[in-house]
């Protein structure tokens, strides 16, 4: 059993940055695929970025050029680092990730995100 534990979220201004962590129960190099995915109230839970073992990324269209993910296998974690943050990048926040090995998905418990204008 894989678990997930993000932090870093909170509350900030528009304009403003945040950068949130996510720490793995096992080595990361384990993961096949890892990402940030995010909900905001009475949506669908939405892709934000990913990152593959191989360290390829993907973002979606509305964070490019002001989100970063990245591995820190030093730590363990996968960080999202938030910049240029809008009103509209309100929700809650979750790390995924996909064991290499069983190819079962695993989910933290998320983290509130909340930009204020």
């Amino acid at each position: 059993q894989v678990q997930l534990v993000e932090s870093g979220g909170g509350l900030v201004q528009a304009g403003g940055s945040l950068r949130l962590s996510c720490a793995a129960s096992v080595s990361i190099v384990s993961m096949s695929d890892m990402g940030w995915y995010h909900q905001a109230p009475g949506k669908q839970r939405e892709l934000v970025a990913t990152i593959t073992r191989t360290g390829r990324t993907n973002y979606a269209d509305s964070v490019k050029g002001r989100f970063t993910i990245s591995k820190n296998y030093a730590k363990n974690t996968v960080d999202l680092q938030m910049n240029s943050l809008i009103p509209e990048d309100t929700a809650v926040y979750y790390c995924y990730g996909k064991n290499g090995r069983s190819g079962s998905d695993y989910w933290g418990q998320g983290t509130q995100v909340t930009v204020t204008s």
